[in-house]
């Protein structure tokens, strides 16, 4: 007899989209937010602060909106990426709030300024604008793998935003802002992402050149002559960076991205020990002639020297904030972190964290940043494509390296280096950059999460016949 079959083509198995994990996720950052905001109220004047449910609608909307946005152009995303920068950012939010009700710097900007203007409203307003550049970038970017057409374009657009603040008055000795009348915009912000867009694609293409034509010495793969070439130039550049705007954050950013990315291209730790001898060797040599980075290096090594002390008393207050919060803190609302004045709700706003949370509060406010930075190098990991890896890494090598200096000089690591914590702190500029950057790295996540499509039938699939006798 004769059984008649039929050739069928097996289709792909969907993976999980994990947005409703998303949105549990989202909503318990969102309560966590909220329960803060009404603590510092309580803790302040015992009772619930009055701007308690336009901050929760706020933050129910801006996090709804993103959401909905990552579930029609990015369903298959990290579902962790978008409800940590959320909490981030809503605690942020809640920090510069009660911040904003200290009657020192109340008192000291109406002294100096003739009144004052709560940051807390503006930083919302912010928040609105980094969620709108968040969705602007989901819809706009169907395929992160068309920025490799930009490579050089991003690098030209970089070297401009770095080169600009140059030509603008310093602010409080580093000169990192670009003056528009009453607008003011951080412009190596939006830097690092165009640089690490330059790199991705930079490297993609020589990193052969740069892994396999080497010399063997003392145990260390060197780098041919005219490989160090574009080291060499971006040392030079974050030199530059340092020399004329007396930006050390910046300049560690800078070199610091392009030697993870160099390392994780090629594999060779040469180029890392390479980098940080170079990096040391700069930040000496500009620290032994610029008066900005002396003072910030004295600062560092004696924060509690008379002459550091009447210079500024910014790290020896930050010291004992993080001193005096102990395991668990203060209390939100109940610290003095505001002793710090002007950078309490930018540069410090780790110490306001440290003092009122105290080590268990600080530690988990930094593993958020890690999930991020952990959910980034995954992304990098999953990712199909060389540019996507690279691009997804340097982001996240960005981001990593930023929380390091912001917190190491807050905390007396390294020298200050007047940059913003991401999220955390007060500042369009960072806000709206990091939102962006978080935008790219869901998009690639998605790319990299996505089942491939289930073949097309062949047409050449006819009935098989199969004969058993």
């Amino acid at each position: 007899m004769s059984v008649v079959t039929n050739t069928t083509t097996i289709g792909a198995i969907d993976a999980p989209s994990r947005r409703n994990t998303e949105l549990m996720m989202m909503v318990f950052a969102i309560v966590i937010c909220v329960f803060a905001y009404a603590n510092v109220g309580l803790a302040m004047d015992g009772t619930l602060p009055s701007g308690m449910f336009g901050y929760g609608a706020g933050l129910i909307l801006l996090g709804g909106v993103a959401h909905l946005v990552v579930r029609k152009f990015a369903p298959y995303a990290d579902p962790l990426l978008l409800p940590l920068a959320t909490l981030l950012n809503g605690l942020g939010l809640v920090l510069i709030w009660r911040l904003d009700q200290s009657p020192r710097l109340i008192q000291r900007a109406e002294v100096l300024y003739g009144g004052y203007s709560p940051d807390a409203p503006k930083q919302l307003l912010y928040s609105a604008i980094g969620v709108a550049f968040f969705v602007a970038v989901l819809m706009i970017l169907k395929d992160h793998r068309v920025l490799q057409r930009y490579t050089y374009i991003s690098m030209v657009a970089a070297l401009i935003l770095l080169i600009l603040p140059m030509f603008f008055p310093a602010v409080n000795g580093a000169k990192i802002w670009i003056s528009l009348g009453p607008f003011s915009i951080q412009p190596g912000e939006f830097a690092k992402i165009l640089i690490a867009i330059f790199f991705s694609g930079y490297l993609m293409v020589k990193r052969d050149a740069l892994a396999l034509a080497s010399r063997r010495f003392m145990g260390m793969y060197l780098p041919r002559g005219r490989d160090l070439g574009p080291i060499i130039t971006i040392w030079a550049l974050s030199i530059l960076i340092l020399v004329f705007e007396t930006d050390l954050g910046t300049s560690l950013l800078f070199f610091g991205l392009f030697i993870v990315m160099l390392y994780v291209a090629t594999e060779r730790t040469s180029w890392i020990v390479f980098g940080l001898l170079m990096s040391a060797a700069g930040a000496v040599g500009v620290a032994s002639f610029e008066p900005h980075v002396q003072q910030r290096v004295n600062a560092w090594l004696d924060p509690f020297a008379q002459k550091t002390l009447e210079q500024s008393d910014q790290i020896a207050q930050s010291l004992m904030s993080f001193g005096s919060g102990g395991t668990l803190g203060t209390g939100l609302g109940q610290g003095h972190s505001d002793l710090i004045m002007f950078a309490a709700n930018a540069d410090f706003i780790l110490s306001t964290v440290g003092e009122e949370l105290g080590l268990a509060g600080m530690m988990a406010v930094l593993l958020v940043y890690g999930l991020i930075v952990e959910r980034g190098v995954r992304t990098a990991l999953a990712a199909r494509d060389p540019f996507g890896k690279l691009l997804a890494i340097g982001l996240s090598g960005a981001f990593a390296i930023q929380i390091f200096v912001v917190a190491g000089g807050v905390m007396g690591l390294i020298p200050l280096s007047g940059m913003t914590m991401p999220f955390l702190a007060y500042g369009g500029s960072s806000v709206l950059a990091n939102w962006a950057l978080i935008a790219i790295l869901i998009r690639i996540s998605d790319t990299a999460r996505r089942p491939a499509p289930a073949p097309a039938p062949s047409p050449d699939a006819e009935m098989t016949q199969v004969v058993r006798p």
